[in-house]
């Protein structure tokens, strides 16, 4: 029987497959964006604040889906060089995330001849965690500086749909809840994706409400007041 338990160090592969099977069309698209992924969304949460990260265990060991985040992204970009030198540096995660040639200037997003996902500017935001969760468009930096705790949730999609995204969002909340020493402002954010859009409804039925701003970078921007 599936349940949810702590994210563990064994289960980093199962979480890089579930974030790589759950990503937008404009990702999957591109191979390098596909191998690049886990490390700007996946693997720095569950490496810098792993007490604040929860897979669902289909009872067989297997992960089939994951809910991560930190209680306070500013002490999390206060530790994220130990990501960089640790993950991001390893032997693997040189092969999957090449580093990026200047970190002055961020790269778009899109190739302009193509319209194909940048692999560079991908690499650009994996190793400068302002570019990855701090600033950007207008009103960016109001948001994480009030709700200063941040979320993803991913399940592969034979597990949506079952009332397992609801159950692992109040676990994560619990653990934000229960952080201490950190400045957690007025609650939880989440971005989600102009791709997808469809699950707006779902954080509206979990106590999610939307922020203004989302729009100037495509994405829908979300909060939840603790």
């Amino acid at each position: 029987m599936a349940f949810i338990r702590p994210y563990e160090p064994k289960d980093a592969e199962d979480c890089k497959h579930i974030c790589r099977a759950t990503l937008p069309p404009s990702l999957l698209s591109s191979p390098s964006a596909i191998k690049i992924s886990p490390y700007l969304w996946t693997l720095q949460f569950t490496f810098l604040s792993p007490s604040t990260c929860f897979v669902l265990d289909d009872g067989t060991g297997k992960v089939v889906g994951y809910v991560i985040g930190c209680p306070d992204v500013f002490k999390f970009a206060e530790e994220y060089p130990t990501y960089i030198k640790e993950v991001l540096q390893s032997p693997e995660g040189l092969r999957d995330v090449p580093p990026p040639k200047q970190l002055s200037t961020l790269e778009s997003w899109t190739l302009q001849e193509t319209g194909q996902v940048n692999t560079e500017s991908l690499s650009q935001v994996a190793y400068k965690v302002d570019w990855l969760i701090l600033d950007g468009v207008e009103g960016k930096r109001e948001l994480v500086e009030s709700y200063r705790a941040m979320m993803h949730i991913d399940l592969l999609e034979p597990w949506q749909g079952k009332g397992w995204g609801r159950k692992m969002i109040e676990r994560f909340v619990e653990s934000v809840q229960e952080s201490k020493g950190v400045d957690k402002g007025k609650g939880i954010q989440i971005g989600v994706a102009g791709e997808n859009t469809k699950v707006v409804k779902f954080y509206e039925k979990v106590g999610f409400r939307i922020y203004p701003g989302g729009e100037k970078e495509g994405n829908v921007w979300m909060v939840r007041d603790m």
